[in-house]
């Protein structure tokens, strides 16, 4: 998906070369550390006890908001009162320090019963044998859309339920496109070419600092979008980089052409923007009229927005929506530590969280649209007017979808911020478009090779 700020759930930035290449250094060493440490994982250890009154105790953890965790307090609560026998202990924080802490644990043998997992690690931490395979046990899985399902199997087993399903999307906020006096485009027929010249048009019709789009890059969701719509893809099956250094360079070529254009910001703007929490992103503020966010994020952007949104598909290179080669993406997954002594007890509560409609009335969208489908029919009528608009989005595609991409493979988490690094590198005019791909892909495949 070439073309725009696709951004992650944690606010990710492009940096400045010297702050990209320390932060590059330090994800790196995060990574080696984490593959280190699960390496060393032993047998037995870690787990709950069981106290003296038979009550079984699980550790959960999560990375998330203050409203994700009052969400899923309310969740935990729902559980314990159905099933008096067993206690879950909340252990959350934010996404910067939630990875490196559970690597520790990992470690150490301490690792929680029940573990939020990103897509990003999931097969880091399987293949190393730290997580359940949840297929011997007692988990439905029969309303799960098959993408979603399947996004959580390996040749490890299934080592992820899906808590929630997104799409890539383009947010356009009306407004700016109003003030601008330009239509907004027809989702389900514009190109790339479309993208640009309206996004030009808008920025030469607003005010000087408004622009018709986001710059894209900081994310390698988009990448992914633009290589599968050119035929290749971010990873193959076997675990190895699906693309060429012409294919990111060509991507990099398009948002080049487009800065050249004015319809996205500066090099500069880009990083000052990219640093910028959700509520202050250009979208939000009314400076871009179009940008790439996970669905999931809708809700929290109109309320920063004041005011409403529009949720749009990818353009494609042939104009057919059918050709955008969007897919179901799971938000995160419930996930359990293969080293629990309560994995019959562990599974009863991911079966909870998956299936039951208590669970649903609590989470609703917090986590992306809920993957069973017969839970998200009855949590319907409880989902806030945003949260509507993304599950009518997530059921509109869903015809419309091309096939799940492979899964990261060990070491993809160090990929977004190589594809951040180069970004910036090309932006500013430090690397040719063709000199950042070779670089990149180099950086890229060693990462993934360790």
């Amino acid at each position: 998906m070439p073309l725009f700020p696709f951004r992650a759930s944690h606010q990710a930035a492009i940096p400045t070369p010297a702050k990209a290449s320390r932060r590059f250094r330090r994800v790196s060493a995060t990574a080696a550390a984490a593959a280190v440490v699960l390496a060393l994982t032993a047998c037995g250890g870690g787990g709950s006890p069981q106290s003296a009154d038979g009550t079984v105790e699980l550790r959960f953890s999560w990375w998330g908001s203050d409203k994700r965790a009052q969400v899923t307090q309310a969740a935990i609560d729902a559980f314990e009162a159905q099933n008096p026998g067993i206690k879950i202990k909340a252990e959350y924080g934010d996404w910067n320090g939630y990875w490196d802490k559970l690597a520790t644990q990992v470690a150490a043998n301490d690792a929680p019963d029940i573990i939020q997992m990103d897509e990003k690690y999931i097969t880091e931490y399987s293949s190393r044998g730290a997580l359940l395979d949840l297929s011997k046990y007692d988990v439905d899985t029969s309303k799960f859309d098959e993408a979603a399902l399947n996004a959580g199997k390996s040749e490890d087993g299934l080592t992820g339920i899906a808590a929630g399903i997104n799409a890539a999307t383009i947010l356009a906020n009306p407004a700016v496109f109003k003030a601008a006096g330009v239509e907004l485009p027809d989702d389900s027929k514009w190109t790339w070419a479309d993208f640009e010249r309206i996004a030009a048009e808008v920025t030469e019709k607003s005010p000087k600092g408004t622009y018709g789009a986001a710059a894209y890059g900081t994310d390698e969701a988009s990448l992914g979008v633009w290589l599968r719509q050119n035929g290749k893809s971010l990873y193959t099956s076997d675990g190895k980089l699906g693309f060429e250094p012409s294919d990111i360079a060509d991507w990099w070529a398009f948002l080049k052409q487009m800065s050249q254009k004015k319809a996205v910001p500066s090099a500069a703007e880009v990083v000052e923007a990219e640093a910028a929490p959700l509520d202050q992103s250009g979208l939000a503020t009314g400076k871009n009229g179009l940008a790439f966010w996970w669905s999931n994020q809708l809700p929290a952007l109109e309320k920063a927005a004041g005011g409403e949104l529009k949720v749009l598909r990818f353009p494609s290179k042939t104009g057919s929506a059918s050709d955008a080669q969007l897919w179901y993406k799971a938000s995160q997954f419930w996930s359990a530590s293969s080293r629990t002594k309560h994995p019959e007890e562990v599974a009863k509560f991911i079966n909870f969280l998956a299936n039951d409609v208590k669970a649903g009335e609590a989470l609703l969208a917090d986590r992306g649209v809920y993957p069973n489908s017969e839970v998200r029919e009855a949590i319907a009528p409880k989902l806030t007017p945003a949260d509507v608009k993304v599950v009518e989005f997530i059921d509109q595609i869903k015809g419309e979808l091309g096939e799940a991409p492979a899964p990261p493979p060990k070491g993809a988490g160090a990929i977004q911020e190589i594809v951040k690094r180069y970004t910036s590198e090309v932006l500013f005019d430090r690397l040719s478009t063709d000199e950042a791909g070779k670089k990149a892909v180099d950086e890229m495949a060693a990462a993934i090779s360790k």
